[in-house]
């Protein structure tokens, strides 16, 4: 599994790539990881998609932000949005 910054006294926080918005104040995550072959130890770029809540509406497709774990807040939706860490280019 991928690592990330989680201990019992802070919260789990990523950094993910916006894939697309899946609808009012929410969004899809990609988070990329490597991770080794259990038995050949070969490194293999795995990817999670999470729906993260996006409580301003302020992320657009290709945004690098950074997200965090927090209670669950629909079926699917159990990270926020903390903060946009990179704006894409917006396009002509």
């Amino acid at each position: 599994m991928p690592t990330s910054c989680c201990t019992s006294l802070m919260s789990c926080t990523n950094f993910g790539i916006v894939s697309s918005r899946s609808g009012d104040k929410s969004v899809k995550v990609a988070y990329d990881y490597k991770s080794a072959h259990p038995l050949y130890k070969k490194e293999i770029r795995r990817k999670t998609v999470m729906h993260v809540h996006d409580e301003k509406n302020e992320c657009r497709e290709g945004d690098k932000v950074e997200i965090m774990e927090c209670r669950p807040l629909s079926r699917l939706k159990r990270w926020r949005i903390v903060r946009v860490v990179e704006a894409a280019p917006v396009a002509a």
